[in-house]
């Protein structure tokens, strides 16, 4: 994606594309010349929001591209993504009528994302001329890690398995100079992470933990924690086909930890970033753990297993234990963890849970400025007497409520594992597109580290 961004002062050789309104429209095209009047006028083009028309100049190239808005701006700040595939190939500008050039910018970027590790990329090369207005060091550094978790999302799961996802862990952290070590099969089980190895077993490909580190070890603690199911078969409470055909996209958690974790390193925040991803298949065999089983935990606490195919909260709590263990200023978790959320809040708006006024705050607010929608659910303490169990210290899943509150129950069971860090927050988040929007296109999806990434960055700016 960052490819099609190119640092130019003089854009004079590229194609402006120009903000207009159903107001402006006349007086733009009056400036443009009868060519590009004519032309506007045949194919009805009035200037409406998220409309585009390419219009030619006296000598028949490209004079300019016309992009409808709204009075005061562009309808949405990544806008400008949903015309990246309707202009031909070629140089672009961004002329007058652009308040928020760096937004329009990343739209246009993000929208250009193409995942061709399967098949050539026949597609038509747009690039947008930057100038030097536009901070591009900071936009390549947020595309990196977006197009890391979207690449790691969309590769299937017969090439993306417990070991392949540990070792872009491993890759990601040796390229910014950062050190850590992957737990593999029955050594789960000797370093006390049993829940990992439960849900893990009865795969032919050994579940994993990946741990690294990377940043001065006297700088504030920050770590991330991403659930790591490569493919999810539902286990012995088995998905039907249906729900079982975007199962590869159940490692979105991890896919999303590692695109943050990028953005982190490459911008050098002052922190001590710790990345934890259990790394598992959830599939059926004759070891596999089973409803009514009661697991031991890192954390001491035993859980009984109410339905295999909740098994992400089950990998996450171990992890989430063993973060929790040198009280780190902030602890953030991200999984693609309940169909309850996408019933309460749909594909585009993931929810999350923390019990830190402030922290929910700074999200609310960073996740609106970047275009990165995010909505806060509450981690309703009455709902806690839904996990209980007769026989062990809690149940995974609500077995008495009804199975109400799903998204919030399970938020609750993970929030046991947490007790020390200064702050805890908890996303569960889609991680796919399910239609094309501006800036997204269809498939793997990179949901809340962006926001999540200018968080960061100003809470412990000036920390060292």
């Amino acid at each position: 994606m960052r490819e099609c961004l190119v640092r130019k002062s003089d854009v004079s050789s590229s194609t402006p594309i120009i903000a207009v309104t159903e107001a402006t429209l006349p007086d733009v095209l009056a400036g443009l010349g009868s060519a590009a009047q004519a032309w506007s006028a045949r194919n009805d083009f009035t200037g409406k929001a998220a409309t585009v028309q390419v219009v030619p100049g006296a000598d028949g190239t490209e004079a300019a591209v016309l992009f409808g808005v709204e009075v005061g701006g562009l309808s949405h700040p990544l806008a400008l993504g949903g015309i990246v595939n309707q202009l031909p190939a070629g140089d672009y500008h961004l002329a007058e009528g652009f308040p928020d050039r760096e937004q329009a910018a990343l739209g246009f970027a993000l929208s250009a994302y193409v995942f061709d590790r399967y098949r050539k990329n026949t597609g038509k090369t747009r690039r947008l001329a930057l100038t030097d207005d536009v901070d591009l060091n900071r936009l390549a550094i947020i595309l990196d890690g977006v197009g890391l978790a979207r690449d790691l999302i969309n590769t299937p799961a017969n090439d993306m398995g417990p070991e392949e996802l540990s070792q872009a862990v491993a890759n990601l952290f040796k390229t910014h100079g950062g050190t850590g070590r992957i737990v593999i099969g029955e050594d789960l089980l000797e370093e006390n992470f049993p829940m990992v190895h439960a849900v893990g077993r009865a795969s032919s490909r050994a579940p994993r933990l990946a741990d690294f580190n990377w940043g001065a070890d006297d700088a504030p603690k920050v770590t991330l924690v991403g659930k790591g199911v490569i493919f999810d078969t539902g286990g012995l409470n088995l998905k039907p086909g249906s729900s079982m055909a975007l199962m590869k996209k159940d490692m979105g958690g991890a896919a999303n930890v590692l695109g943050l974790a990028s953005m982190i390193m490459a911008a050098k925040l002052p922190v001590r970033l710790r990345v934890l991803i259990p790394c598992v298949e959830n599939a059926v065999a004759g070891n596999a753990f089973r409803p009514g089983d009661i697991l031991p935990s890192r954390k001491g606490l035993t859980v009984e297993i109410g339905n295999t195919d909740a098994e992400g909260r089950l990998v996450l709590a171990d992890a989430l234990a063993l973060a929790d263990e040198e009280s780190p200023a902030l602890v953030i978790d991200m999984a693609t963890l309940t169909g309850a959320a996408r019933v309460a809040l749909g594909p585009d708006l993931p929810p999350f849970f923390t019990d830190d006024e402030a922290l929910a705050e700074d999200i609310e607010v960073m996740a609106e400025a970047a275009a990165d929608p995010l909505w806060r659910l509450p981690l309703w303490q009455p709902y806690m007497k839904y996990l209980d169990s007769k026989i062990a210290d809690i149940n995974h899943i609500n077995t008495v409520g009804g199975g109400f509150a799903g998204s919030v129950t399970a938020a609750l069971f993970l929030s046991r594992f947490v007790e020390n860090a200064e702050s805890w927050v908890h996303f569960d988040i889609f991680g796919w597109t399910p239609m094309e929007k501006p800036g997204k296109p269809v498939g793997g999806e990179a949901q809340g580290i962006r926001c999540l990434f200018d968080l960061i960055s100003e809470r412990f700016v000036g920390t060292q």
